[in-house]
């Protein structure tokens, strides 16, 4: 085992080796527990069943103890008068089985008729039963006993001389009295058994849950109390308020089912009600499943079908409603679960513990997750099966770039559009995006070809986008037009979104040109893509611009650069690391455009006033914005005549300009 060790962990740094022998210490004590789990299912199955009704009971037992109810007595009680209800039920169903089985001889003449019907729309052609009846032919043939003597028929066919049998009889003893209970008892053993073990387990949790929780704040760790008692917390509220609403939402759906069978004439509704009820714990397919049943059943009862067509309309009618617009209302968030993990698990919990774990699987992948939640080494169970987006849309809008997809970042921009401005969707999302390629960058995880090809990728998305306008949804269901709208707007956070686009006419006359805002990047093509997106907002607010690769900064090119009409150049930078180089461009772009505002965009994260003024004053622009949404203030600020822009409109940082 340690030469195994030593071969594994030799090559790589001590980091490395310790979260390789991790993760492999991880994946034995996972195949160790799940061969428990499996194994055990006996004991672990009568537990789990019996910790999820104390979630369940807990709530009653609490209110009784709230009107003076001792503890003990509130606590049995509730019990025994839930495993009586139980017991009624199940005898109900029994008794249902029972009256069904009593029926059936009487439906075999409508079924035989069914069938023939069935069997006469069916019909296979003359080939198909000339094969049938070679196949079947065939099989008699390899039947046939060893020594059986082959004769012609009347017709000249083949036959098997029939061999006749020898009669034999068994007879048994009479059981005596012991067997015949025995015969009795025998089927009822184990499930008594783990019933009995069941109420055991439930009336102790009851009893002693504060004890529990105790010992179980010690196991996870008593250091952190905090993190413990939050997980228990969430733990148990998720599982409480999932499993009541389970309980009466179901209940009501199985009672729903079995009036409506009973309105319709399915024989045993009641049973069928119980079996809806129960079946739909299993998520996606217990409703379906329930149906079965009773179909079949009204298919072969009634004469028409008339039966089968009301109890399929029934089903079609109530496990919609209640499935896609009862349960989203009252459940909201409470499960926490993506659709993949609720099946994912109960095909996991199915296999290790039969029927029982495909109706514990929701509730124990609850318990994983939250485990996730609250467990650092275990938040991958979050990840895998939690509702939380596994991306966040910085990192979504990163990964289809690199992939070359900007159609669904597109998709994805226009969901958030319905909540968001578009300059909240630049800089909250694209721009920490190309913050993230630009991280990567930085440590050489990212080459010249694929921020090239992130490039390209946001040219193509800021075009997919070129019709969207900037304006804030929610402000504008409480305006009435566009001055309110900008009347609520404040250049504390410079606020751009909903203020109206600008008309070339109302422009300063330097700013009238046909591209007045020209937009170089800095240095690499990740600046180029930034700066695509500024393009992109001025373009918006009616104020043309142009963009420039890094190239036209060398001293080669900014000498054929095209000025004419410009009135504002933005250096796109996503590294401000490096001052001397922004003072460098600076003073190029400054010899060839004397007239035109330099301004320096500083797109790498959030910046304080003072740090930005001391970025602008260390490279001698103009002035400087830490976000788009700032950047076209200012821009606006400069483009619209001066008695036009009201003194809380103007950014303070560019008044002196102005």
């Amino acid at each position: 085992m340690s030469s195994v060790v030593r071969k594994v962990v030799t090559g790589r740094s001590p980091e490395e080796a310790i979260a390789l022998l991790s993760s492999v210490a991880l994946a034995i004590v996972t195949a160790l527990l799940i061969t428990a789990l499996y194994l055990g299912r006996e004991i672990f199955v009568p537990l789990a069943l019996a910790i999820l009704l104390s979630f369940v009971l807990a709530p009653v037992v609490g209110l009784l103890q709230r009107v003076r109810v001792p503890r003990a007595l509130a606590v049995i009680s509730v019990v025994l008068l839930a495993f009586i209800a139980i017991f009624g039920l199940g005898s109900l169903v029994a008794q249902q089985l029972t009256q069904l089985a009593g029926d059936l001889p009487r439906y075999e003449a409508t079924m035989r008729e069914k069938i023939k019907s069935v069997r006469g729309a069916t019909a296979s052609s003359g080939t198909l039963e000339r094969a049938a009846d070679m196949l079947q032919e065939l099989s008699k043939e390899l039947d046939k006993p060893k020594g059986a003597k082959s004769i012609k028929d009347g017709a000249g066919a083949p036959t098997t001389a029939p061999v006749k049998p020898v009669p034999v009889e068994v007879r048994q003893p009479d059981p005596g009295a012991l067997e015949s209970i025995r015969a009795l008892i025998a089927p009822l053993l184990h499930p008594l058994a783990t019933t009995g073990i069941i109420i055991i387990f439930v009336i102790f949790i009851l009893l002693q849950r504060e004890d529990l929780r105790n010992r179980l704040i010690r196991l996870a760790g008593s250091h952190d109390l905090q993190r413990t008692t939050a997980a228990l917390d969430d733990a148990a509220s998720r599982l409480s308020r999932l499993l009541l609403i389970q309980l009466l939402l179901n209940s009501a759906f199985g009672l729903i089912i079995g009036v409506g069978l009973s309105f319709i004439g399915v024989p045993s509704a009641i049973l069928w009600g119980v079996l809806a009820g129960v079946l739909r714990f299993v998520p996606y397919i217990g409703a379906v499943i329930s149906a079965a049943f009773p179909l079949a059943l009204a298919a072969a009862v009634d004469p028409s079908w008339s039966m089968f067509l009301w109890t399929l309309a029934l089903f079609f009618v109530v496990e919609p409603i209640v499935g896609h617009v009862i349960e989203p209302m009252v459940y909201g968030q409470s499960t926490g679960l993506s659709p993949v993990a609720i099946v994912a698990s109960a095909t996991f919990w199915t296999a290790l513990w039969g029927p029982i774990g495909l109706v514990l699987a929701t509730p124990l992948t609850i318990c994983l997750v939250v485990l996730g939640r609250h467990i650092e080494r275990l938040e991958f169970l979050d990840v895998i099966f939690g509702d939380k987006p596994a991306l966040s849309p910085a990192e979504m809008f990163y990964q289809r770039m690199l992939a070359g997809d900007p159609t669904e970042a597109a998709e994805k921009a226009e969901a958030f559009l319905k909540e968001k401005s578009l300059s909240a969707y630049f800089d909250e999302v694209a721009i920490k995006g190309l913050q993230l390629a630009q991280s990567d960058a930085k440590r050489g995880a990212l080459d010249y070809t694929r921020m090239s090809k992130i490039r390209d990728a946001v040219d193509e998305f800021a075009s997919d986008l070129s019709d969207q306008v900037d304006f804030e949804p929610d402000v504008t269901a409480h305006t009435k037009d566009s001055e309110a709208a900008a009347a609520v707007e404040s250049i504390s956070d410079v606020a751009v979104a909903n203020l109206p686009a600008l008309r070339k006419q109302d422009l300063e006359p330097n700013w009238q040109g046909e591209c007045p805002v020209l937009c170089v990047a800095a240095r690499t093509p990740l600046d180029e893509a930034a700066a695509r997106l500024f393009g992109q907002l001025a373009n918006a607010h009616g104020l043309a611009a142009r963009i420039e690769p890094a190239e036209a900064l060398s001293t080669a090119n900014i000498f054929r650069l095209e000025t004419a009409g410009v009135a504002l150049v933005c250096l796109s930078y996503l590294d401000v690391s490096s001052p001397a180089h922004m003072r460098y461009a600076v003073q190029r772009l400054r010899r060839k455009l004397p007239n035109a505002t330099i301004m320096i965009g500083c797109w790498n994260g959030d910046f304080d006033s003072e740090a930005l003024e001391a970025l602008r004053a260390a490279a001698k622009a103009d002035t400087a914005a830490g976000s788009l949404r700032e950047a076209i203030a200012t821009c606006r600020a400069m483009a619209r005549p001066q008695e036009a822009v009201s003194k809380q409109e103007t950014p303070s940082a560019i008044r002196a300009i102005v």
